[in-house]
């Protein structure tokens, strides 16, 4: 039946595996179904190429396995007849799945008030997909070329089965030196260098504040230029007093906002005596509330995250926040995880010894607040077994990743029947959650001298 197409066309077509083509399908539907959060269609396409490539892998593994039993496989022309059946039915399933795509999307975006997709979508997860699944088949193809090649002489010197497993070992290390000690590598390199000219970015009508008070300031210990695109943003974004005493009716203050950036010291703990040093020299410690903010990996603090609490206490408020990356946070978490812990738990040690000196009547309120990987990170910097003597007043973490420390825990260890989208915590005095529709009921005797409030989507 293949004798019609062109010779590479042929072997090609001969080597493929029905189940694999199946399992590809099944995945590539899969990938497409209702996930947690949103995806744009290239990152969509992307993932529908790497998951019907794995499954068609999978496939091509068991008829590997089968083969090195020494098991009997189709030939000829009843080999064709399989993979026929198999690729009409990969293919049907397939388009199944993206005639189904943009509902399925939609299902979460509805629940996040968002607008619908547009309608060219799944044929541009197709168009995305198709190459980066091809790319990938075609690299399992020459692994099997390499591990067949290799595997052939070795078979002069070793018995059959040894020699291929001697022979995949071989290849397997090939491979993974290629891909983690050269690719890997430059493309991390090639991002690295591209997001550290993004931070370093300064806008043409970007100039230093006047205000003495603002980091980046002539006055400041931090220069404008070192406190990256992120850090400029949050010191000239924060609301003014005339803001706030509209929402309040109230008189208002300008709430003060420390930043340190990646490039204002040279290492973590001069970057945290430094922002010690700049919250002492604006009088961070005589306003009524303090926030430790960390950042998420680019360095970002979320408005909606500091502006509420800058609004509730009238403007009598600072914070203080140091970067530690400027990579995106899945990136920043995939190449230096540690990192951010690192400088968040040497930032909270400065600000909290120097805080728990202060006389507890006059002191601020001290709070830590952190978005996604800013939430672990601000999570792993603290020690409860160090603070319980003399805690901090409470921390609200939004949207904490799976690897944080304390959620998991307290997501595991919920009141039983309560969901674990919104669970309820031991008597509700220290931990508490909140989603997009308000906070869980809480029956217990009211809150405690620490709270952590957790906030994330009921989705």
């Amino acid at each position: 039946m293949f004798k019609r197409f062109p010779r590479p066309v042929t072997a090609f077509l001969a080597a493929s595996s029905p189940l694999g083509l199946i399992l590809g399908g099944l995945a590539f539907a899969a990938s497409l179904t209702p996930s947690l959060i949103p995806r744009d269609a290239v990152l969509q396409g992307v993932l529908c190429g790497l998951a019907f490539a794995t499954g068609y892998a999978i496939g091509l593994g068991f008829r590997g396995i089968w083969r090195f039993l020494g098991l009997p496989l189709p030939s000829g022309r009843v080999a064709s007849i399989p993979l026929l059946v198999a690729g009409v039915a990969s293919a049907l399933t397939v388009i199944w799945a993206l005639s189904r795509a943009s509902a399925w999307q939609n299902s979460i975006r509805d629940v996040m008030a968002m607008d619908p997709v547009e309608s060219a979508r799944p044929l541009t997860i197709l168009m995305i997909a198709i190459p980066v699944a091809m790319l990938l088949i075609l690299l399992g193809r020459l692994f099997r070329i390499l591990l067949g090649f290799l595997s052939r002489q070795l078979g002069r010197f070793l018995p059959h089965r040894i020699s291929i497993i001697a022979g995949l070992f071989v290849v397997s290390w090939l491979f993974w030196a290629i891909g983690d000690g050269i690719l890997l590598t430059r493309i991390l390199q090639a991002m690295d260098q591209t997001y550290r000219r993004l931070d370093a970015l300064i806008a043409t009508d970007s100039l230093p504040p006047a205000d003495p008070l603002k980091s980046g300031s002539a006055a400041s210990l931090a220069s404008w230029e070192s406190l990256g695109r992120m850090g400029r943003d949050a010191v000239t974004m924060g609301p003014d007093p005339a803001a706030i005493a509209a929402a309040s009716q109230r008189p208002a203050m300008t709430p003060l906002r420390v930043y340190v950036g990646l490039n204002s010291a040279q290492s973590i703990p001069e970057r945290a005596e430094m922002a010690l040093a700049e919250l002492k020299r604006i009088g961070a410690f005589k306003r009524k509330a303090l926030v430790i903010a960390t950042p998420t990996g680019t360095g970002w603090i979320d408005p909606a995250g500091l502006a509420p609490a800058e609004f509730l206490f009238d403007g009598d408020i600072a914070s203080v926040s140091v970067q530690y990356s400027y990579l995106p946070s899945w990136l920043s978490l995939l190449v230096a995880p540690e990192y951010g812990a690192e400088t968040a738990r040497e930032v909270f040690t400065e600000v909290y010894s120097f805080w728990r000196e202060l006389p507890r009547a006059t002191r601020p309120k001290l709070y830590l607040f952190g978005l996604s990987l800013g939430s672990l990170n601000s999570d792993l910097s603290v020690e409860m077994f160090d603070v319980v003597g003399d805690p901090f007043d409470a921390a609200v973490w939004v949207g904490p990743p799976f690897a944080s420390r304390t959620w998991p825990r307290v997501t595991r260890e919920r009141v039983a029947g309560t969901p674990s989208w919104l669970p309820e915590f031991g008597n509700g005095s220290v931990v508490r959650f909140g989603s997009q529709n308000g906070f869980a009921p809480s029956s217990g005797p009211g809150w405690g001298p620490m709270r952590l409030v957790y906030l994330q989507y009921a989705s």
